[in-house]
């Protein structure tokens, strides 16, 4: 289904398809009732995806009026529970509307007053994706298997978890360190989590599974954001090994960094410095992010021998040290890790346009629904929870949130590539054991459809062909 929206979008040939691109797009129209009833399934899916377009068009113009007429069209075709672009429409013209209302703060705010949160609801939630898809587990397989090698020897094993929610990961590691011929280390987990609650439960799975194994355990939970990280707390410890685990964690980080560039660059000591030539490359610079920055731009990788000293006031060296996102990565590059593994969303839902964002958005999210509609039949309740609570939580925050609020900025491997190494990081060779496992968990499973590649030394977890997350082991780099 993925691949099949950009192509929608560049062949509307048949006949009412044609009226309705037309129809569609022409502001002040009312929405057709007959023909949209009168559509075939399999012209359905594509009328969805061009409707879907023209009103995040029409809600990025500021053309409320069209766009609610858009939205009307869309409810007549989009179902929660129906095939995947009507599930996937569903959730969009969810996060449109939500954008829309933001116009007027005090509707949206009495709109949302009375929700509850319930923690419990995103414990099982998460418990739920890692059940039903194989991309957590396989992500805790590579992390593991990396986390097992980079150890061997190690009396005193130190894991910051960055994101300590599914114990399922950590068990599975005592069960493989049990098993050491040496004995296992002793380990510490320090889980960070910002619910209290998530943290209780995975203190008291995780100390009985130790103390089943004989394990010498402990867990030292951290309420808080990652953002709010005081990296003191992480009591790291002389004579440790130090291992870190992101899954599906650093993105949070940039809505934070987005915000420094813009107070940065609206200071007056900047706008003071800078000639017209620099005006105009930090006028561009305010419209992207920092990682379309590293992706365009020349950047020096860390080398405490380099000179520094005196980069361009516009340029992303001068900027980044002051970054939420590199000052993080710098700080744990500082505690010396032996390695860091590194989980995420393989696209890019962090770009300066709305438009940008639901297009990425769009083809990203059909590859997700496509393959837990093939795991999952389409009725069950559980499938049903994990696409509202989760990804239709995603797709609104990218789509309906801006500035801090938006957390959902996901980005390719290529842009973390490039942190972590602006950041000294090294990369670790993937582990040829951890390969095997994936492996037979895909087969043993039967997950048709589902495919791992290797790609530069990381690897890229797909559907079919599509890939959809990405993971890379790196370690502290030493300079002679």
């Amino acid at each position: 289904m993925a691949g099949t929206i950009q192509e929608g979008l560049s062949s509307v040939t048949s006949s009412p398809l044609q009226f309705f691109s037309w129809m569609s797009l022409s502001p002040g129209l009312g929405f057709p009732f007959p023909w949209l009833r009168e559509l075939k399934y399999e012209e359905s899916g594509l009328c969805l995806i061009h409707l879907l377009v023209a009103c995040a068009n029409h809600v990025a113009a500021g053309s409320l009026e069209n766009a609610n007429i858009g939205l009307e069209q869309i409810s007549h075709l989009a179902s929660p529970d129906g095939d995947t672009m009507q599930r996937i429409a569903a959730y969009f013209t969810e996060a449109l509307a939500d954008r829309m209302l933001k116009a007027w703060p005090g509707l949206h705010k009495a709109l949302n007053s009375t929700k509850i949160s319930s923690v419990s609801e995103e414990i099982l939630v998460q418990k739920l994706f890692f059940e039903l898809c194989p991309f957590l587990r396989l992500a805790y397989i590579f992390t593991n298997q990396a986390i097992i090698e980079a150890m061997e020897g190690e009396k005193m094993v130190h894991i910051i978890d960055l994101n300590s929610s599914e114990p399922a990961q950590w068990i599975n590691l005592f069960q493989i360190f049990s098993a050491r011929p040496e004995g296992p280390p002793h380990l510490r987990i320090t889980g960070i989590h910002d619910q209290k609650e998530v943290l209780e439960q995975m203190t008291l799975r995780l100390t009985e599974e130790a103390e089943k194994l004989d394990i010498p355990f402990q867990f030292n939970p951290i309420v808080c954001k990652l953002e709010n990280l005081d990296l003191e707390s992480l009591r790291v410890k002389t004579g440790e090994a130090l291992a870190v685990s992101s899954v599906l964690q650093l993105h949070s980080l940039l809505s934070t960094d987005d915000e420094m560039l813009r107070r940065k660059l609206n200071s007056p000591s900047m706008s003071k410095n800078l000639n017209s030539n620099r005006s105009h490359r930090v006028l561009q610079m305010n419209q992207r992010t920092l990682g379309e920055w590293l992706e365009k731009e020349p950047v020096h990788i860390y080398s405490p021998g380099s000179d520094l000293a005196s980069p361009s006031p516009s340029s992303p060296q001068a900027l980044a040290p002051a970054l939420k996102m590199g000052s993080f990565l710098a700080a744990l590059r500082s505690l010396s890790p032996k390695l860091m593994v590194v989980t995420e969303q393989e696209s890019n839902h962090n770009g300066p346009t709305l438009m940008e964002r639901v297009m990425e958005a769009l083809n990203f999210y059909a590859a997700v629904f496509d393959c837990l509609e093939s795991t999952v039949s389409r009725a069950p309740l559980e499938r049903q929870k994990v696409e509202k609570m989760l990804f239709g939580e995603e797709i609104k925050n990218i789509i309906a949130s801006e500035g801090l609020e938006r957390k959902e900025r996901h980005e390719k491997l290529e842009k973390w590539t490039l942190r972590l190494e602006l950041a000294g990081f090294g990369r670790v060779p993937l582990s040829y054991h951890g390969m095997l496992q994936a492996g037979r968990l895909l087969q043993t499973n039967n997950y048709d459809g589902y495919k791992i590649k290797e790609e530069n030394g990381c690897l890229v977890m797909c559907w079919q062909e599509r890939p959809l997350y990405s993971l890379s082991a790196w370690g502290f780099r030493r300079y002679d």
